[in-house]
């Protein structure tokens, strides 16, 4: 058989393709798509899936002192990367752990202030650093040492120095402010905005078509086109960045040291413009409305001759940039940390600086939730053991180690 016969003979093979096949075949690759998504979103649902109710269910808002937890109350929240977690609050509002009220004789007492990291969002009781952080104390220091935590949900600095009266009240020997580079986007924050729209509760599981479609409608009602529009828009990019096929994508993305590095260093300055070496207008503006607070706070603990102690956790990529010991150009990730040291010890306060301590972590990225940012609960562990150390140093005389005070590595994990 020739060439051209040969040819001939496919092209009429071809030709008898049955027409019914040029509707099945791309039906049945779109079928396969289906599927492959569809079973994509299942796993994603069932794997990234996260309660409607959180911390928040326990909380009022109250411009006066900021949003606060209401006493005796009980919440439980699943995490998209996280289990169920209960937080109980005492008859103060706090997630302490023990009730409010007067120290036992011979303990000494630290008061814990600060927001999501301080409160132990989506982690178990037991697993918070504000649990875990006396015991080792004690460890350390052969003293019965207590911490009662204060923190909540939205304490950032403003809020914080609001509460100062309440930490106060609570006769601390010592109170430890925790913040995270987020507590500085939020520095002036006062309380949570009531929105202009709300979704009814048989919503609360709609698509997200439809609830974008039911903010606008609802949104167009109280506001401008142009306001209304931005609304619902913003409560699409919400719906869409907490759907399970986003984070569990992200999830495996974010496993990657360089690709946690990449992705976060793409984001705006808001976001990211305290790991810069030249800090922007916003982040020096942020900063010295710190001190403001900081300064007042400080102030304020020293006439009650309690010693005030802040502390700064990094973010997950900042964490990793300081293990991997190099940064891109233009970038420095201790930067804001020694701006934020300079500007507490130049005023008498007392801070503690652990950024250092992640040099000798190997990827600590792994030791936070990939998408949601916040450390878990081997972070927790890791970051009391920094703080710990840093407390019993000699910063805070009354917290000095003992000699005879065995090493953190000897112990059990």
């Amino acid at each position: 058989m020739t060439l051209l016969n040969a040819v001939d003979l496919q092209d009429r093979e071809e030709e008898k393709l049955p027409r019914r096949d040029w509707v099945l075949l791309p039906l049945l690759s779109l079928l396969t798509i289906s599927i492959l998504v569809g079973s994509t979103e299942l796993i994603a649902r069932r794997t990234f899936s996260e309660s409607k109710t959180g911390i928040a269910n326990c909380m009022v808002n109250d411009p006066s002192t900021g949003p606060r937890g209401i006493p005796n109350t009980i919440c439980f929240e699943k995490g998209a990367e996280s289990p169920t977690v209960e937080y109980r609050l005492n008859s103060c509002g706090h997630r302490a752990g023990i009730e409010c009220g007067p120290k036992a004789v011979g303990t000494y007492r630290i008061v814990m202030m600060g927001s999501s990291l301080a409160l132990g969002v989506q982690i178990p009781l037991g697993k918070t650093m504000a649990t875990l952080l006396p015991g080792e104390l004690s460890r350390m220091t052969g003293r019965k040492v207590e911490l009662y935590n204060e923190g909540m949900l939205s304490e950032h600095p403003h809020v914080a120095a609001l509460r100062l009266n309440d930490a106060l009240a609570a006769k601390p020997d010592l109170i430890l402010w925790v913040l995270t580079p987020y507590d500085f986007e939020e520095v002036s924050f006062v309380s949570w905005e009531t929105p202009s729209s709300q979704l009814p509760p048989s919503a609360g599981h709609a698509g997200t078509l439809v609830r974008f479609l039911y903010n606008l409608k609802t949104a167009f009602a109280a506001t401008s086109f142009e306001g209304a529009a931005n609304e619902a828009w913003q409560a699409l990019g919400r719906r869409i960045k907490a759907d399970p096929a986003r984070i569990m994508l992200l999830h495996v993305l974010y496993k990657s040291q360089k690709q946690t590095i990449k992705s976060y260093l793409i984001g705006s300055d808001d976001e990211t413009g305290f790991l810069k070496s030249e800090m922007s207008g916003v982040w020096k503006s942020r900063l010295k409305q710190f001190d403001a607070y900081d300064e007042e706070m400080n102030s304020r603990a020293t006439a009650d001759g309690v010693p005030f102690v802040v502390v700064l956790v990094p973010t997950r990529a900042q964490a990793s940039l300081i293990s991997m010991g190099e940064w891109p150009v233009g970038y420095d990730p201790y930067k804001f940390n020694d701006e934020l040291d300079f500007s507490i010890t130049s005023k008498g306060g007392t801070y503690i600086n652990i950024l250092p301590e992640f040099r000798t972590v190997p990827n600590p990225e792994r030791y936070y939730f990939p998408v949601d940012g916040h450390p878990d609960a081997d972070g927790h562990r890791i970051i009391s053991e920094m703080l710990a150390q840093g407390l019993t140093n000699g910063a805070i005389p009354a917290l000095r180690a003992t000699s005879t005070a065995p090493a953190a590595s000897q112990q059990g994990r």
